[in-house]
């Protein structure tokens, strides 16, 4: 019942638009790297014109930017679109969206856009994939994992892409530093963890995004899970994958338990969180601790310090799409059926 986007092909066109923030032009300069990037593998690359524009923390108004978004995705030549990166005020243009005129076409991208991914994911039952943004996507040579988006993007009905764990991450951004040879410099060994246990399985349908931005769906038509559920996803439990980005240590708490009491974790079959970035903790109480009160008045299987979100490089997951997360010795693996 989850309706996936055709395959991306070679010479194909992808759209890059900006429903949440544009770029400074100080910056422009990383979006002609990456076009160019897309260019020297085969695709076409249009770029709309939100993406060179920012004002009061946003590319343009809400009606430029759902304009500009519809268009994308109703016009068939564009076969996906990737934000140039995520923001602040994407859930501004949810209920500018005409949702029934939705064709699958991929959307790919994290942090504020998976406020996009996951309602119309929610919405309309067409998965979406959760993985790197575009300017990450700037140098010659892809780091291995962000670069599985492409084996997402290009799946076949049917197919099912297997994912592993990275084997070191970037501790910290480092924007200025030189493309070598990717724009992530990766400097920490990884570890998936698991709490209270030394491995995990977990089968369902994924469904997650950036918590900082998602929560905010609560209560709302972008964010009635259970309808998803029923609608959609045969009543199978959802493996949520979840990242935190700037929330202290008591905000994810709360933000956390908010999800648990609107029901979200009611018929689930576990959680991965991405890394925290640093500089959480509040009085002694952190992310790590709010994680083991999540686990245990939920019962479920928690993994945590997974490749999810803004402390790169990460793994693309697909919003609607049916999977498995195992984790032992501290290697995790993700499989994602297209069926």
């Amino acid at each position: 019942m989850i309706r996936y986007p055709k395959p991306l092909q070679k010479e194909n066109t992808i759209g890059v638009t900006a429903p949440s923030s544009g770029v400074d032009e100080a910056l422009h300069q990383l979006v002609h790297d990456a076009k160019q990037q897309f260019e020297n593998r085969g695709y076409s690359v249009e770029v709309g014109d939100t993406v060179w524009t920012q004002q009061k923390a946003a590319s343009a108004s809400k009606e430029v930017r759902a304009a500009e978004l519809m268009a994308m995705l109703k016009d068939p030549s564009i076969a996906a679109i990737i934000p140039p990166w995520g923001g602040e005020l994407l859930m501004e243009i949810l209920p500018l969206l005409d949702w029934d005129e939705v064709e699958p076409k991929w959307l790919l991208g994290y942090s504020d856009s998976s406020t996009l991914l996951f309602a119309l994911t929610i919405k309309t039952g067409i998965a979406t994939a959760h993985g790197p943004n575009l300017v990450e996507m700037r140098s010659d040579e892809w780091e291995p994992v962000a670069s599985k988006f492409l084996d997402v993007l290009h799946a076949a009905p049917g197919a099912t892409i297997y994912q592993t764990s990275s084997t070191k991450y970037q501790s910290q951004w480092q924007h200025d530093a030189p493309n070598d040879p990717y724009v992530y410099k990766l400097n920490t060994d990884t570890k998936w963890k698991v709490i209270g246990e030394d491995t995990v399985h977990m089968k369902g349908r994924f469904l997650g995004g950036c918590i900082d931005t998602i929560r905010h769906l609560v209560g709302t038509p972008y964010g009635d899970v259970a309808s998803f559920q029923k609608n959609y996803g045969n009543d199978e439990p959802i493996i949520w994958y979840l990242e935190n980005c700037e929330l202290n240590s008591t905000d994810f708490h709360r933000s956390l338990l908010q999800l648990h009491y609107a029901g979200w974790f009611a018929n689930a079959a576990g959680i991965v969180f991405g890394r925290s970035p640093a500089g959480q903790e509040v009085k002694g109480f952190t992310v790590f601790d709010s994680m083991e009160r999540i686990q245990e008045l939920t019962g479920l299987p928690i993994i945590y310090d997974a490749d999810v979100g803004h402390v790169p490089p990460q793994i693309t997951f697909v919003n609607g799409a049916l999977g498995v997360v195992t984790v032992a010795h501290g290697k995790g693996q993700v499989e994602i059926h297209f069926s």
